[in-house]
């Protein structure tokens, strides 16, 4: 992924747990913020989603679009955006490590282009905000669980 922005945080619960979460795409409009809709369109193998269809709206940015998902496991799950209105491109990833003790370290890799001219700094720092209140998001979900 080129130009991309990344964060990182650790969760107390293994990896497993980590990645139901993120491919439980029905509870997004819960503790994701700005998602309204989360559908998936298409199964993939392992009963994980191929292709789901979101609605957000977090400003600066209000879109519906759909992304392509590809996961490896408990380890990692990448997406590319296969259709949007405001979203020129999206590529994505969630990288997971397993420190032990039951606990997670999860990676949250994110680059955006949307169709609007956007300063860079600007769209990085509209990334970094996306990414950090996703990971707040989930590790609170994932604990809340546990």
């Amino acid at each position: 992924m080129a130009d991309q922005t990344t964060s990182t945080i650790v969760v107390a619960a293994e990896p497993a747990a980590v990645m139901a979460v993120i491919a439980d795409f029905d509870a997004y409009p819960a503790w994701a913020q700005g998602v309204k809709t989360a559908d998936v369109v298409e199964d993939g193998p392992g009963g994980r989603p191929r292709r789901v269809y979101f609605e957000l709206d977090a400003a600066p940015i209000k879109d519906a679009y759909t992304l392509a998902y590809t996961w490896d496991g408990d380890r990692e799950v990448t997406w590319t955006l296969a259709e949007g209105k405001m979203l020129k491109s999206m590529d994505g990833a969630y990288e997971l490590e397993e420190l032990g003790d039951g606990r997670t370290e999860v990676t949250y890799r994110l680059a955006v282009d949307i169709a609007i001219p956007m300063i860079g700094m600007l769209r990085r720092k509209a990334e970094k905000v996306i990414i950090d209140t996703a990971l707040k998001g989930l590790k609170k979900r994932v604990e809340s669980l546990a």
